[in-house]
């Protein structure tokens, strides 16, 4: 399976610029230091697969020229990952009821945070909602969307669980804590590896830079792109510092596998 993977947002919850913030990274000229929060678009064919619904949705998908999304794959539910959900009105208003994949818990906190999404009652006449379908996916269960074969692997989160998705040879894991040995084994073999990589020091919930680095030697892909960034580090500084093999993400990256 080959196929190309847009990183649509590479910031870290608080993107970049941070709000109020004049450090040299928020202040930066260089297009590739502006983040916003993290996404992804999976290309397989003529399938279009979204994963997460940020903040900035609407503008990552103008700006990427998206003309229709397939499928979304959540990862988990917190709202730098969700609160974009509206802006799918675009895609299931013209083409009915669009198909969200994820964890249970997470469509069930969707489900409770944007009750007028998913239930029953019509839009008042002149207006519209996000026509959503939601579909709970299993730990390492593959899944199969319009014919394109898709792995979730769960890893942890500092305490509660995220899901990274497997696109034959391409994997986006973004929010990890820690890899388990099933993850690694079940991420193998891919020939690119998007993770999530915060600071140099460690962080409760997500893997640090040395970290990442770390679990990108033991999966052994051929590129990886670290993403989730924040402020701390600018593109450059990311791309001097950072062993052969791994380089930062930025927004608009196109990945192919």
């Amino acid at each position: 399976m080959s196929g190309r993977l847009t990183v649509l947002g590479s910031g870290t919850s608080f993107g970049v610029p941070v709000i109020g913030c004049d450090c040299a990274v928020c202040t930066s000229e260089d297009p590739r230091d502006r983040r916003t929060r993290t996404a992804a678009l999976v290309e397989v064919g003529g399938l279009r697969l979204l994963v997460d619904t940020p903040p900035e949705l609407r503008l990552q998908l103008v700006r990427a020229g998206v003309p229709g999304i397939d499928a979304v794959l959540y990862t988990h539910e917190h709202a730098d990952h969700v609160a974009g959900i509206d802006d799918l009105r675009a895609f299931s208003v013209r083409g009915g009821r669009l198909p969200v994949h994820g964890p249970a818990a997470t469509l069930r906190e969707l489900e409770r945070r944007f009750t007028y999404i998913f239930d029953e009652r019509e839009p008042v006449p002149g207006t519209s909602k996000p026509r959503l379908h939601a579909v709970p996916v299993q730990p390492y269960e593959a899944i199969t969307v319009e014919g394109v074969v898709v792995v979730p692997i769960p890893v942890d989160h500092g305490g509660s669980e995220v899901y990274g998705y497997r696109f034959g040879e391409a994997a986006y894991v973004t929010d990890a804590k820690t890899v388990s040995e099933s993850a690694v084994a079940a991420l193998r073999g891919v020939d690119i590896l998007v993770l999530n990589g915060l600071f140099e020091r460690p962080h409760p919930t997500h893997l640090s830079i040395p970290e990442a680095i770390d679990v990108a030697r033991a999966i052994g892909a051929r590129r990886t792109v670290l993403t989730h960034l924040t402020h701390r580090y600018a593109h450059r500084e990311l791309v001097a510092r950072l062993p052969d093999g791994v380089e930062p993400a930025y927004d608009g990256m196109s990945l192919q596998f």
